[in-house]
């Protein structure tokens, strides 16, 4: 990769080996620095239909230097292609039945030749692996589908469609860590998108209904850490899940910071364990969250999203607006002053903060040089990488 700033030049080489060694070279004019990273925490898509946006080679280089991240590199590849981690989801639809599990009903067409007009309509079809409910075509009939097929033929890819839902809102449930979370989106421009135009987005309560949804999609490819699933409550009283998020999905709602604060927490917890073999405390209990009572309009971002499904009951016809049951990692780890030591001997000194431009690899460093022993020891070195790391993670 190259990278350009004004006159100056900065080139990125990455060095791998079956030994598990990783480099990056960055060159900055006379300027040649090394580093091999500990940890990675992906929030952008691997993969897009987009030029320029495919960067599976990088998770396949970091793979092949066996570097820990969030979500797993094993699930990030795996979600490069939406009709393959469809298909994880109708296994759990066949595990859990359509009552607990009421997924969206959806054909695959490996080609355009195998597009054939399916016997309901209208549909929506979706072209390739689009984001962001790009690539998706709402259609009305058969004569339409013909159309839709030979768009598909200049794409040279494959496509999906299923039956078209007049849906009353969307929701999305998403979980990071422990911690629990769920939304609903109305469209007030009328769009049979529901994040195009005008939209109003609330939280609203978090069922068992909802937490067995996102917990049983949290399981695929070995476990996601980071996920959430999007879903439409039909006119016709039904739910109907459409689709699952990993890492990539964007934060929404009045809660952004401490979303944001929480998949901190959650990758220092994972650094730790992975580089030291420390394992942070949990929360002992489940702490409720009142959810937002008013809901306030708002600009829908991003590009158009389909609604669609198949039949399947809710257990709840609307969701009530109630209080959200969450487990928040930083409830139970706030960056603070260390206690000294009760010993008349001797006292230990709180960790100082790191600059923005140190890296956390030198605090992993002196940490395993210096070989913690005592509880105090791993506690202290476990806020000093939460102070570095939330300084890093503000800007």
């Amino acid at each position: 990769m190259r990278f350009s700033s004004d006159n100056s030049h900065v080139f990125i080489s990455r060095c791998l080996s079956v030994t598990g060694i990783h480099r990056v070279n960055i060159e900055c004019f006379f300027l040649h620095r090394s580093f091999k990273p500990d940890f990675v925490l992906i929030r952008q898509h691997a993969f897009s239909m987009t030029p320029g946006e495919d960067f599976r080679s990088f998770v396949i280089g970091l793979q092949y230097g066996g570097v820990a991240s969030i979500n797993s590199l094993h699930s990030i590849y795996n979600f490069c292609s939406k009709p393959w981690v469809f298909s994880h989801m109708v296994k759990l639809y066949h595990t859990l039945g359509p009552e607990k599990f009421p997924l969206n009903e959806q054909t695959f067409f490996p080609n355009h030749t195998q597009m054939l007009p399916t016997p309901v309509f209208p549909v929506v079809v979706k072209m390739g692996h689009a984001h962001a409910g790009m690539g998706k075509i709402k259609v009305e009939n058969p004569n339409d589908f013909q159309d839709i097929t030979s768009v598909v033929a200049l794409a040279k890819t494959y496509a999906t469609a299923e039956p078209f839902v007049d849906s009353k809102y969307d929701i999305r449930i998403q979980k990071i860590g422990n911690n629990y979370k769920a939304y609903m989106r109305t469209s007030i421009s009328g769009n049979w998108k529901a994040n195009t135009g005008s939209a109003m987005l609330e939280q609203i309560a978090m069922t068992d209904r909802y937490r067995l949804w996102v917990d049983s999609c949290a399981e695929m490819f070995g476990g996601l850490d980071i996920c959430a699933v999007k879903a439409v409550h039909g006119k016709d009283g039904k739910d109907y899940i459409i689709e699952v998020m990993d890492s990539s999905m964007p934060l929404i709602g009045e809660h952004v910071e401490e979303d944001r604060q929480l998949i901190t927490d959650l990758v220092l917890n994972k650094m730790a364990f992975a580089l030291l073999g420390i394992t942070s405390p949990q929360p002992s209990s489940v702490k409720t969250q009142p959810a937002p009572q008013t809901a306030q309009p708002r600009r829908a971002q991003g590009g158009p999203r389909s609604a669609s499904g198949s039949p399947s009951q809710s257990a709840h016809g609307s969701p009530q607006r109630a209080r959200s049951a969450t487990t928040s990692p930083s409830q139970a780890f706030q960056p603070g002053p260390i206690p000294a030591s009760g010993s008349a001997g001797a006292s230990q000194k709180q960790a100082p903060l790191l600059n923005k431009s140190q890296s956390l690899t030198n605090t992993f460093t002196e940490t395993l040089r210096s070989n913690p022993t005592d509880d105090e020891a791993k506690a202290e070195t476990i806020r000093s990488l939460r102070q570095s790391f939330a300084s890093l993670f503000s800007d």
